[in-house]
């Protein structure tokens, strides 16, 4: 028996394994409305056999994108795109899950095929123009990053009634799942984090404070999420710098939002500080998940650099995490679940692609079983009339 592909049930939400599509910006979005790309590419990990399929940061104004491309739900019309697609990804088995997000200090810069830096006057010959930047503190995430305004509490307030109108379209749209992201050095992770917080107000100095504001979304969230359907928070389980977010910060952060009735912890790390100081390699942030999941006693969603079944595979049997996303390992292959389910012994030996759509599986099935009555196969220079 595999313990990856064992359903998980969360609150009233079952998954029908442990596989997640990590959230993974596309930045193909125009003015914050999802495009066919989107339907295509989503669809794809849901025909995949991925259990859990996370829809991309969305941001909750359109000063909290990222860059010009990215996807949004600050405004009513954007919910029938983002319903076409979680109603396909629902029709295929798998489970729709959204991620919403402010990039506070991260916002107005290039999408990365284009440079990844700050917009340039060949961006704004495409029409992507620079917008004021707001995080905790004015203080950039790194050097030659943008400067961003501090926010003040009527700025705060804003951030605070964006994101709960974000998730009540977000609910709207047909997502089961809903995720906070407060990582990566965006705005959430901004008041976190020591090295960009240093506000002298309720919102700064002790850990306290700096969890104040995400723990003030993740439980207004609570209250706007259906009390049966899950409550996820992506976080950074460290900074990048030692001096930043430490495990421990991590870990209180966590048992407080399971007090407020959060599920799970999508376990990262990084974004604030250069150089990473921690140890990388396959697997690097599964320890985290492993301590966050024994001190708050949540269900983790494990990630990064996890790119082989059998390694997945062992990170949930061993108790560590209870869901691994996986990332740029389902880009080069979208039917990455799939092909693990197989290399797991997880099938019906007798008909190895039952579980592939239908539209694919019969056809493989069949090929199967004309290769069984063939034999093994020798090749030919010609065949025989």
């Amino acid at each position: 028996m595999s313990s990856l592909f064992q359903p998980l049930a969360i609150r009233q939400v079952s998954l029908k394994n442990r596989l997640a599509l990590s959230p993974m910006c596309q930045y193909e979005a125009i003015d914050g409305f999802v495009t066919p790309y989107h339907l295509v590419h989503y669809g794809k990990f849901a025909l995949g056999g991925f259990g859990l399929i996370m829809i991309e940061a969305t941001a909750v104004s359109p000063e909290g994108r990222i860059t010009h491309g990215d996807v949004g739900l600050w405004d009513d019309r954007q919910v029938s795109g983002l319903a076409e697609i979680a109603a396909f990804v629902k029709k295929q088995g798998a489970t729709p899950g959204i991620q919403i997000a402010h990039a506070g200090p991260k916002a107005a810069m290039q999408r990365p095929y284009y440079g990844d830096g700050p917009l340039t006057p060949a961006d704004h010959a495409r029409g992507d123009h620079p917008w004021p930047i707001v995080s905790a503190s004015a203080v950039p995430v790194d050097t030659g990053w943008l400067v961003p305004a501090e926010l003040d509490l009527k700025g705060i307030q804003k951030v605070k009634d964006d994101f709960d109108a974000a998730a009540r379209r977000a609910l709207k749209s047909g997502f089961e799942v809903l995720e906070l992201h407060a990582a990566h050095g965006y705005l959430l992770n901004s008041f976190l984090s020591p090295l960009t917080n240093e506000r002298t107000d309720e919102y700064g100095g002790t850990l306290e404070g700096r969890m104040r504001l995400p723990l003030e979304i993740a439980k207004s969230f609570r209250g706007i999420w259906p009390q049966d359907k899950p409550l996820f928070v992506r976080i950074s389980a460290v900074d990048g710098s030692r001096n930043g977010v430490t495990l421990e910060d991590s870990a209180a952060f966590a048992k407080e939002l399971a007090a407020i009735g959060v599920d799970a912890i999508d376990c990262s790390s990084g974004g604030i500080g250069r150089p990473y100081e921690h140890p990388s390699g396959y697997g690097h942030q599964v320890p985290y998940a492993a301590r966050i999941k024994a001190e708050s006693e949540l269900s983790t969603m494990a990630v990064g650099l996890i790119v082989d079944p059998f390694q997945a595979e062992e990170i949930v049997a061993s108790g560590q995490a209870d869901l691994v996303a996986i990332g740029r390992e389902a880009l080069r292959e979208p039917n990455f679940a799939l092909h693990a389910e197989q290399a797991l012994d997880a099938v019906d030996p007798a008909s190895p692609f039952a579980n592939w759509p239908r539209q694919i599986g019969w056809w493989l099935n069949h090929r199967e079983r004309k290769l069984h009555q063939l034999g093994a196969y020798t090749p030919r220079s010609s065949v025989a009339a």
